[in-house]
């Protein structure tokens, strides 16, 4: 069975990013793709700290091992489809999701670009401004991985500041349905 996997980097684990993700969830399930998400909010990793020892050992683990994202890592290995959220913070993604990216991203390059030709989306939840920079932020680790990326009908955004208020944007949840539709699709037709 075809999987997704999808991070949550909101310091909200239950907010606007998780609502938008599990709509994404719920068009891919419907779609027959399996969906596992993960909130990013109590784990305690920092970014890359440049150490390159991911390129001397090549065994598609980050060196630092005192941490989860190994764990996280390991789950985008076996994936067939990466989906990352985000809220706005100050104009651009969250610092918990940068690190996964970073740290992911240096390990896959370490090891043959293993995250090569996977399927890639990304969704974000602004209240007002910096979301399209959120979104190019996140979708630059798709390219610079050798994944495709997958688009909508409209930006991947969801508005809203409150907890849950992104489910009033009826615009923003047709995006996530046709983006699950999408990277079903997608899905389906790299693994005929």
């Amino acid at each position: 069975m075809l999987k997704v996997v999808a991070f949550n980097g909101s310091s909200r684990p239950k907010g606007n990013t998780a609502d938008l993700l599990g709509r994404v969830a719920a068009a891919l399930e419907a779609e027959g793709v399996a969906t596992e998400t993960h909130s990013l909010a109590r784990q305690r990793f920092r970014g890359c700290i440049g150490c390159m020892l991911c390129f001397e050992n090549k065994n598609r683990r980050c060196a630092v091992e005192s941490d989860e994202l190994n764990d996280l890592l390991a789950k985008m290995v076996l994936a067939d489809g990466i989906l990352l959220g985000s809220p706005v913070y100050f104009a651009d993604c969250s610092a918990i999701i940068k690190a996964l990216v970073e740290r992911c991203g240096m390990v896959a390059r370490a090891n043959d670009n293993f995250l090569r030709r996977k399927v890639g989306a990304a969704v974000s939840a602004v209240r007002r401004a910096g979301a399209i920079h959120t979104l190019d932020s996140l979708q630059h680790f798709f390219t610079i991985s050798e994944m495709i990326i997958v688009g909508s009908s409209y930006w991947n955004l969801g508005v809203g500041r409150e907890p849950h208020k992104v489910m009033e944007d009826e615009e923003g949840l047709a995006t996530m349905d046709t983006l699950g539709k999408n990277m079903a699709w997608l899905l389906k037709k790299i693994h005929a």
